[in-house]
């Protein structure tokens, strides 16, 4: 049998991500002893119920002592909070990790309070479901996603090494790169689609023409598929644009011009230009596809009837 990866892994935050990880570590045996924090009594009680970990705290100080991997499964704009908090109780060779979705701020938040000798490899799994909360958990979430790792410069490269092993042992495809480059490239895939979402569904829920009932009613496929989206974690969402402020800005300016250009289109009967837009996005999804980042069955793999995102789509961060 192959040696564990870690002795004790602390998990910081027992959501969806914090769960997964729980249930992968016990299946792939990364860990000898997985250590299971939160604050709220409610939820450390239903992941003992749910047996995701070995011990459990109250206290995140208590988790995290004599662990040599502590995972911080929280919103990105707590993380600077309990960093602080934990870093007196870190053991020496430890290594400190993330999940969050934006790494610059992250970074800046976290690696000050971090003492000599413990090693920071933040991390990001692009992998998630609208769902919260340690009963959400399942144990194909990170299968075939990848998990971004964005060290900052002068991290130890055994330290990194052991880190993208643990991600690779929960099936995920692993990559580094610079936080910045990170935070750019998330801002189109993941921060701006979401920030779509919330609007446009917030903009129908608004309208003083349609009731809210019709919105309901007549939800065409288009319109639910961006309620799922805009159903997802508003702590951690609302910390994601504020965090990652410049970058997706930035990639609004982009996306707000060409939505003005498809206006222009729409307004004067360019058919040419509005079938060429389609042609080549459709390409797009034809190589999402190809890739292995969602399947090609008809409703995106869910079961007839079945409104719920299927097992590992990914609609979080």
């Amino acid at each position: 049998m192959t040696e564990p990866l870690f002795d004790r892994v602390a998990l910081i935050g027992i959501g969806l991500i914090g769960s997964s990880l729980a249930l992968n570590i016990r299946a792939n045996g990364l860990a000898r002893h997985i250590a299971v924090t939160t604050r709220r009594r409610e939820t450390l009680e239903k992941a003992e119920a749910l047996g995701l970990g070995d011990s459990y705290h109250l206290e995140a100080t208590e988790a995290v002592a004599d662990a040599d991997f502590v995972i911080l499964c929280v919103p990105v704009g707590v993380c600077g909070a309990i960093t602080s908090e934990i870093a007196p109780h870190l053991k020496k060779g430890a290594i400190v990790s993330d999940v969050g979705s934006v790494k610059g701020a992250v970074i800046d938040q976290m690696r000050p309070h971090l003492p000599e000798g413990v090693d920071f490899v933040p991390a990001h799994p692009l992998a998630g479901t609208e769902q919260s909360g340690p009963e959400s958990g399942f144990l194909e979430l990170f299968r075939n996603r990848w998990c971004i790792l964005t060290p900052p410069e002068g991290t130890d490269p055994a330290a990194i090494e052991k880190v993208e092993a643990f991600w690779r042992g929960c099936g995920s495809n692993v990559e580094t790169m610079t936080a910045e480059h990170h935070d750019l490239v998330l801002a189109i895939v993941s921060h701006v689609p979401h920030l779509i979402a919330y609007n446009i569904v917030g903009t129908a829920a608004d309208l003083e023409t349609v009731t809210q009932s019709e919105v309901v009613k007549f939800s065409a496929s288009g319109f639910r598929d961006f309620t799922r989206i805009a159903a997802s974690d508003p702590t951690m969402w609302r910390d994601v644009f504020l965090t990652n402020r410049d970058a997706v800005l930035e990639m609004l300016a982009r996306f707000s011009e060409d939505l003005a250009s498809l206006q222009r289109a729409i307004r004067w009967g360019d058919g040419d230009t509005l079938f060429d837009l389609f042609t080549r996005t459709r390409a797009i999804r034809r190589n999402v596809i190809e890739a292995g980042q969602d399947t090609a069955k008809p409703n995106f793999g869910r079961e007839p009837g079945n409104g719920e995102a299927a097992p590992g789509e990914s609609t979080g961060s």
